[in-house]
């Protein structure tokens, strides 16, 4: 491929500023400055920019602390909504979208992609992948109510006969719980359903994936290569 495309694509830069940064001498391949964007290069070519070395992926993959108060969406028609793609640049923005939900009130690890097979992959019902919540809630849960959420309640969910439909069991350790529906203000039905209400919710796993707590909220990052690893299939989720 050109290496204006292999710049482009490894460091989320529009292809004219991937030019221009290759015609300044900011690129080396294999170790040389090379100034010609049109220099065809391998997808594993050691190629790095201001000395920080790139890894070619034909997707883009990052992870976002999600602050309260935004909505998952890439765009929204309602005056003042605050979106959680705002929080991105725009050329970003414009390439990926988030994969799943979480609640405007919701906070912590959200994942984007331009990968929209692995996107589907992780939040499919049939693949069962675990997602992690740190909580807070209001009365405390009793070991009864642990008891109810790791078997499985009813939330209002109903089959084609009109009968309850129980949530698939989940793990309750300590203050986080994990789950591996995707229903909508699921883990909120979950504890009403037992008498208590969420006070605070902060997805902190995803995918096998952890959210990076050195992110402040609203701030992201791309995947780690092995985060990449996992999401898209490649390991233990």
């Amino acid at each position: 491929m050109r290496l204006d495309k292999f710049v482009s694509s490894s460091a989320n830069l529009t292809r004219r500023d991937a030019a221009r940064a290759i015609a300044k001498g900011r690129v080396t391949v294999g170790g040389d400055t090379v100034r010609d964007g049109a220099l065809k290069v391998a997808e594993d070519a050691e190629v790095a920019l201001d000395g920080v070395t790139l890894t070619f992926s034909r997707y883009i993959y990052l992870m976002m602390n999600k602050p309260s108060g935004y909505i998952t969406a890439t765009e929204d028609a309602r005056p003042g909504e605050r979106v959680v793609s705002e929080l991105l640049p725009p050329e970003t923005a414009r390439r990926v979208f988030p994969v799943g939900r979480l609640d405007r009130d919701t906070t912590g690890l959200l994942l984007f992609t331009d990968d929209g097979a692995s996107a589907h992959r992780a939040i499919s019902p049939k693949h069962h992948v675990e997602k992690t919540y740190r909580f807070t809630c209001t009365p405390p849960l009793t070991e009864e109510m642990r008891g109810a959420l790791a078997v499985g309640v009813d939330i209002g969910e109903r089959d084609g006969k009109g009968e309850a439909v129980l949530t698939a069991p989940a793990v309750i350790d300590g203050d986080t719980i994990t789950i591996t529906e995707g229903k909508f203000h699921q883990i909120k039905r979950m504890f009403h359903a037992v008498g208590s209400e969420i006070t605070s919710l902060c997805r902190v796993r995803f995918a096998g994936i952890e959210l990076d707590t050195t992110l402040a909220p609203g701030e992201w990052r791309y995947l780690t290569p092995e985060e990449i690893n996992l999401f898209t299939g490649g390991g233990n989720a």
